[in-house]
């Protein structure tokens, strides 16, 4: 048991060690508020203290704990046996450094050795080399004398040893002719240098001629034989991938042969870096030209041919129009002749065509012609192409003159697709045209232009003819039904529906204001609102005056009231009302106003029928009471007159027509409830009088019967 002390020395023979510990203790209890006693650093005893209960504490002072004598001496041979390991390590490192110094030593003798053996072989090698370098300079100088001499030999052989290739020409081995030729322009490259009077030269300059003409020949001949006319059937295609969007794919379009292409394009990049001739550049757009003049020649001969059968080919002028339906015939457009459709659609394929083969001509334009001449190689190439189809635009314009001094407005219609396809198309134009002449780009708007200027023409003289129209006795519907001039009117509207844009720009392009100049799509959409209201306004004038050339006004009104119906029903049904509403927000309003003013007039004619038995100035008759003979007559004359009337009337206007079914109906039935109600009321009123010893004579219609008549009115068959 450890004891309070102070430190302890314990001898090395004791083998003891000195371990100082801070020794830990639990209160005992009794020690917490009593106190308990303790050490002090020196030794001596502390005072009571207190200490909580059951906690430890360190044991306050230095406290030695004395080690037993067997552990001290296992330790002890522990570091001995240790101490005796490290010396032996110690020697160890010591015999090994002393063999690493007698080691470099050798090798420091060794290298020096070595280096006194190399400076003396060095001495004697550098003596050699520069022999040996001095000998390979020579043999070198040697060896490019003999070449140059054997170079300068073989100019002398190259007119011999080419002379059959170039003869020959180059179809077939157009890499080997090439060939021999550049050996010949060295040639001559080399004799005017070093001999210009020297017979070779003058040979290898003919033969180098010579060579120079078979290349020519060949580019032609090449460019002849395989430039071939695009089919119709291919440009249809290619027209057509432009709608497709789901079958968006590029049209494969090769106007020559891959391995032939590639001769031609080595041959022209010859003549233009040897050959100093630009010959070749006529002789490309000229066989070219007549290519793309050809297909779309060919093209316009196929559509022609194609729409006189069952079926017609894919048509840019119809939207929507898929190409792999070719079966399917063409809607015919009323007023329009057939052949006159196929002319129209042609051109516009033909237009479609042309911006397709000049984009694909231009590509291969710029593989073959050098970069500095394609723009006017290319202008030159497109130029028949282009004239046909501006010459064909022209001839157009001059027949849609032609048909408006006849007043042949239908046929005018013509030049309202192709207007707006060449405007649709004018961008791709312009991009094709990039680069050309101002001449060359300016054709296509000039062509815009004409169209234009004459379209607007034709619509002002179509209103125009409309207000003037002089049949008046002539060709006047004796039914009274719907004119001619009304319908061809409308019908010419509402082909204008598919021509919005142009129609308005046409008219816009003839104002003279400064806003016309620049001109929006609202601009144009009131112009052509405007224009609409003109011509319904002027028609509606002519056939105000042509209804005076009946003498019935009833009829008069019948044909006012089917005109006007035609009007509004057609406008209701097409875009047309909301195209006159733009400008004219009241005239459907002002057309049901005018129908309802004719039905007031037609039903005016009734009262000559009506007014005989209506109850004003009719007898009084007193039941019981003897009639006087007068009464008696005036019935007679009421019942014989209405009976007359409604005879006379249902004979006539049983042959007159009211087209529209609904106005039909509601006209007999307004008209028939106002007579059957008037009949029914004179009937009960004197059809009991004995105003006659013949009743049947006078009383021939019950109210039903006179009904079922005014039912058979504007019925032809009945």
């Amino acid at each position: 048991m450890a004891t309070c002390r102070g430190p302890l020395s314990l001898s090395s023979t004791q083998a003891h060690f000195r371990l100082p510990l801070q020794i830990w203790r639990q209160a005992r209890p009794g020690e917490g508020a009593t106190g308990g006693s303790g050490c002090d650093r020196d030794g001596s005893r502390e005072g009571p203290r207190k200490r909580d209960a059951g906690l430890w504490e360190p044991h306050a002072g230095r406290v030695e704990v004395m080690i037993p004598p067997q552990e001290a001496s296992a330790r002890r041979r522990e570091i001995e046996d240790k101490l005796k390991q490290e010396e032996e390590t110690l020697s160890f490192i010591r015999d090994s450094l002393e063999k690493s110094d007698q080691l470099t030593k050798n090798m420091v003798s060794i290298l020096s050795s070595f280096e006194s053996r190399l400076m003396k072989l060095e001495n004697s090698i550098i003596p050699v080399h520069k022999q040996t370098e001095n000998l390979q300079r020579l043999q070198e100088n040697v060896e490019k004398t003999l070449s140059c001499l054997d170079h300068v030999i073989s100019y002398y052989h190259v007119a011999s040893d080419t002379e059959k290739i170039i003869r020959e020409g180059p179809t077939g081995r157009l890499e080997e002719y090439l060939g021999s030729m550049a050996k010949i322009q060295k040639a001559v490259e080399y004799f005017q240098d070093n001999s210009p009077d020297s017979p070779e030269l003058n040979k290898v300059k003919l033969l180098f001629e010579r060579g120079k003409e078979s290349l020519e020949s060949e580019f032609r001949s090449l460019m002849t034989r395989h430039s071939k006319v695009v089919s119709p059937v291919l440009i249809l295609d290619l027209i057509g991938g432009e709608d497709d969007l789901e079958l968006q794919e590029e049209v494969p379009l090769e106007h020559l042969p891959e391995s032939v292409l590639h001769d031609v394009v080595r041959i022209s990049r010859w003549l233009v870096e040897y050959g100093r001739n630009q010959d070749f550049m006529n002789v490309y757009y000229q066989i070219r030209s007549s290519q793309l003049d050809r297909s779309i020649k060919g093209l316009k001969e196929h559509f022609r041919k194609s729409s006189s059968s069952s079926g017609v080919p894919y048509s840019p002028a119809i939207p929507n129009k898929r190409k792999d339906t070719p079966t399917k015939k063409p809607v015919k457009r009323p007023g329009r002749d057939d052949m006159l459709d196929v002319e129209t659609d042609a051109y516009i394929h033909c237009v479609s065509a042309f911006v397709k083969l000049a984009q694909s001509e231009y590509q291969l334009l710029t593989d073959v012609i050098p970069e500095h001449h394609q723009k006017k190689t290319f202008d030159s190439l497109i130029q028949d192409a282009l004239d046909g189809l501006m010459l064909e635009g022209e001839n157009i314009v001059v027949a849609a003159r032609k048909a408006i001094i006849r007043h042949d407005f239908s046929a005018v219609l013509t030049v309202f697709p192709i207007l707006r396809h060449l405007k649709q198309t004018k961008p791709e134009f312009d991009q094709v045209l990039q680069g050309t002449a101002a001449s060359t780009k300016n054709k296509l708007p000039s062509l815009i232009t004409s169209m234009e200027t004459v379209g607007a023409k034709a619509l002002e003289d179509f209103a125009d003819n409309i207000k003037n129209d002089p049949d008046k006795e002539y060709n006047m519907p004796k039914d009274g039904t719907v004119h001619e001039l009304t319908s061809n009117a409308i019908l010419f509207l509402q082909q204008l529906l598919d021509f919005q844009e142009t129609a308005g720009a046409m008219l816009a392009s003839q104002e003279t204001s400064s806003s016309a100049t620049s001109y929006s799509s609202e601009f144009s959409k009131r112009l052509l609102s405007t224009y609409i209201c003109k011509v319904l306004g002027n028609l509606q004038l002519n056939l105000l005056s042509k209804s005076k050339v009946y003498e019935d006004p009833a009829l008069s009104a019948i044909f006012l009231h089917n005109n006007y119906n035609y009007i509004l029903k057609a406008l209701e049904k097409s875009e047309l009302i909301q195209l006159v509403a733009v400008t004219q927000k009241t005239a459907e309003r002002s057309y049901r106003e005018h129908i309802e003013q004719q039905i007031q007039t037609y039903q005016r004619s009734w009262l000559k029928v009506t007014d005989y038995i209506a109850e004003k100035n009719l007898p009084v008759v007193q039941p019981g009471v003897k009639l006087r003979d007068k009464e008696r007559q005036m019935i007679k004359e009421r019942f014989k007159g209405f009976n007359d009337g409604l005879e006379e009337l249902c004979k006539i206007q049983k042959a007159w027509a009211i087209p529209d079914t609904e106005q039909r109906d509601k006209i007999r039935q307004a008209q028939k409830s106002i007579v059957k109600e008037t009949y029914g009321a004179f009937l009960n009123r004197y059809g009991s009088v004995p105003f006659t010893k013949n009743p049947e004579k006078y009383i021939k219609y019950r109210v039903e019967q006179v009904g079922d008549m005014i039912d058979r009115l504007f019925d032809t068959s009945a």
